[in-house]
């Protein structure tokens, strides 16, 4: 089984291509099943007076949804397309997030932290705000996040668990390090109880630093607690759709996955794959 449940498309005002070429993209690479998961709008800042391009406007919301299922119907036979959604966890705003997702037939939901208040920490504008930062709290308050989005009940996948890493702000020494890798543990421990699944998020390989969301270290504890793994290439462009998918499977197959987790009307069962 071929498969990409982590992308977006121009509605979000950071990716480029419409729905339908990524669909098309999917078809031409070999893909069984495409994931279509546009980011959730904005909902704790105020978007008109904060860094533009961030996420797709509330108006959208209903239209995306629209068009995915039309989408679903058209390619039918061809490839199976999935109808979800990278939906920001925000501490505080769990009722409205709930309220806002509650209307539409999601195929699943991908809970990630890139909020740590009204700082993305996923965004290369935004890397000032590590200025003057102890990052090690950075890192306790980003992975208390994690835990909490895991046992909101609102998810069907945690999102890119440890993208606190992308710009390279990490521990220095090897009592920090020794910190991180229990602030992961801990995390992916909350993540087992609370029964969702993770995904192996390529796009790390790609980021400065070059590795993927999360670790293989990570990914190999994950293993041994038995949680669910899917992949995406969290494409922003058609053409990188399925990127480093390949690495991604070799990685779990070395860890020891043999299956993936899938999902329809966020009901989750398994496939096999192979590298």
């Amino acid at each position: 089984m071929r498969i990409d449940y982590h992308t977006h498309h121009e509605r979000c005002g950071h990716a480029v291509g419409k729905l339908e070429e990524y669909v098309q993209r999917g078809i031409e690479i070999g893909l069984q099943q495409l994931g279509l998961s546009d980011h959730l709008p904005l909902i704790h800042v105020d978007p008109d007076n904060y860094y533009p391009e961030m996420a797709m406007p509330l108006a959208e919301l209903p239209r995306y949804v629209e068009e995915c299922l039309t989408l679903k119907e058209r390619y039918r036979g061809t490839i199976e397309l999935r109808v979800g959604l990278e939906a920001d966890y925000i501490e505080g705003y769990e009722e409205q997030i709930r309220e806002l997702l509650s209307p539409y037939p999601w195929d699943y939901l991908i809970g990630s932290v890139h909020f740590l208040g009204e700082w993305d920490i996923t965004d290369h504008r935004q890397t000032h705000g590590w200025e003057g930062q102890n990052v090690m709290s950075v890192y306790r308050r980003y992975y208390e996040a994690v835990q909490k989005s895991a046992l909101s009940g609102l998810y069907d996948i945690i999102g890119h668990m440890d993208v606190i890493k992308r710009f390279g702000y990490g521990p220095q020494t090897p009592e920090e390090e020794a910190e991180a890798r229990a602030l992961e543990l801990d995390t992916l421990k909350v993540i087992s109880r609370s029964g969702i699944a993770m995904e192996l998020n390529a796009s790390g390989l790609t980021k400065p630093c070059a590795e993927m969301f999360p670790a293989e270290h990570v990914l190999q504890q994950a293993f041994g607690l038995g949680i669910p793994l899917t992949v995406g290439s969290d494409a922003h462009d058609p053409l990188k759709l399925g990127d480093g998918l390949q690495e991604a499977r070799e990685m779990l197959w070395r860890t020891g996955f043999r299956e993936l987790a899938v999902f329809e009307g966020r009901r989750r069962t398994s496939v096999p794959f192979e590298v």
